[in-house]
């Protein structure tokens, strides 16, 4: 079926419609209950002695040994079994952990809650990139649908910074604000899981939304998209387990979420201690620099699309977030100090959705999504590593500039290693030109 007799941009919304956006609400509602923890440090160590800054940056750390040991099975079974089927359990599950975040009460319980919550979260951004979208988007599409699904993070938190900020300062039924703010941000998870589970489909052939030549045409596209990539090397699980480029990805990422997490766990306390706001104002002004983040991490996916290249807008974006984070212990007044939140958001956030499509340009099926769960893993060993330095400095030196610079140091060598994977530097090169499809031509 030639793309000429198809209205490419009548599908194109379609899909963003019935695939990205039901997509995108799910990465929010998860941002929402993954970093609440944040907002609520900010008043839980008034009723829980226990939460010092080194057990703060443990409990928010030890989500991600949870995600790591079930992040790779669950990418599996979603592989072999649904997407949309595990992704909608993987909701269901973290918002019942979360309720039960709200009557933890001991350091061991706020322990185990975080590791549940991670370890129910697990695989869920892995089957989006490895296994839903590549039956809906091409090699090219995926970094514009990528990007629109991750806008969800800074969404997220332009969304849920100030309402956490009201509900800190909240009390119904005898709760907390704390409580409050675990409880009402988990109902949406648990509802919102009903619907994903009757609504979004694995792949074209299954809905009826789309005709029978949209089908045939983005089934065509998938065929060839696999079968110029397996004409190269097909990967097995194993052998892409020890590939280089995909092991270089996960020293990448490890880097990169070093920054990412140890910034995100602690900037409101940060910008507290260093302003001295309200929970209400410190929620207000986070949302600043997130709607920054958003709007470049928008044109960023564009651009990548439209242009092709992915590397250089994924190095030049973690070089600018190493200069955020790298400044922020310079930073004389609350103004600066907000100047170089934006920075370092955007260098966290805006080449996410470029950089989850670089993984599929060279693998497909389970070892694609095997793959990108052991990426996504050793990020997440960042996200422990990240934030438990952080409480774990603010401990025994009495300041977070160490941990800043260490992040700062960290993002800069990912986005070195990052051009590596065109240029080499010594390594060996790991990009080649993607397989152009029918409807990039249009």
């Amino acid at each position: 079926m030639e793309s000429s007799v198809l209205d490419l941009a009548a599908l194109k919304r379609k899909r963003d419609l019935r695939i990205i956006f039901p997509v995108f609400l799910v990465s929010i509602i998860a941002c929402l209950d993954r970093v609440n923890i944040s907002y609520a440090a900010l008043t839980m160590k008034e009723d829980l002695g226990w939460l010092t800054p080194e057990i703060y940056g443990a409990g928010a750390g030890i989500f991600f040994a949870g995600y790591l040991l079930l992040e790779i099975p669950g990418s599996l079974v979603a592989a072999h079994f649904s997407a949309s089927k595990w992704i909608s359990r993987i909701m269901f599950t973290w918002g019942l952990v979360c309720v039960f975040m709200a009557f933890m009460h001991s350091q061991t319980q706020f322990y185990l809650c975080r590791f549940l919550l991670g370890a129910s979260e697990a695989s869920l951004y892995p089957v989006i990139y490895s296994v839903l979208f590549p039956r809906w988007f091409s090699g090219r599409e995926r970094s514009r649908a990528n990007s629109l699904l991750l806008t969800s993070l800074l969404i997220a938190n332009i969304i849920g910074a100030p309402l956490s900020g009201v509900l800190l300062g909240t009390s119904f039924f005898g709760l907390h604000g704390w409580q409050e703010l675990f409880i009402i941000e988990a109902i949406p998870a648990l509802l919102f899981a009903v619907f994903f589970f009757f609504v979004v489909k694995d792949r074209p052939d299954q809905v009826s939304w789309l005709t029978a030549e949209e089908k045939q045409y983005l089934e065509k596209n998938y065929e060839e998209e696999q079968k110029a990539i397996n004409g190269k090397k097909k990967y097995s699980v194993l052998q892409a387990f020890k590939d280089p480029k995909v092991l270089r990805l996960c020293l990448i990422y490890f880097l990169w979420v070093v920054g990412f997490w140890g910034f995100y766990f602690w900037m409101p306390t940060v910008l507290k201690s260093l302003s001295g706001w309200s929970t209400q104002l410190i929620g207000g002004a986070i949302a600043i620099p997130m709607m920054v983040a958003l709007l470049v991490q928008v044109f960023v996916g564009y651009s990548s699309t439209k242009t092709g290249d992915k590397v250089w807008h994924v190095a030049g974006i973690l070089f600018v977030g190493s200069l955020g984070l790298g400044l922020s212990p310079f930073a004389g007044s609350v103004g600066m100090a907000l100047f170089l939140v934006c920075l370092s958001a955007i260098g966290i956030h805006a080449a996410m959705g470029v950089w989850w499509s670089i993984p599929t340009t060279f693998l497909t099926g389970p070892a694609a999504a095997a793959s990108v769960a052991l990426i996504n893993s050793c990020g997440n060993l960042g996200g422990w590593v990240g934030p438990y330095m952080m409480g774990w400095i603010k401990t025994n030196t009495g300041t977070f500039d160490l941990g800043y610079f260490i992040m700062g140091g960290a993002m800069f060598l990912s986005g070195l290693l990052v051009l590596s994977l065109k240029y080499g530097f010594g390594l060996s090169k790991a990009m080649d030109d993607e397989p152009v499809l029918a409807e990039e031509n249009n």
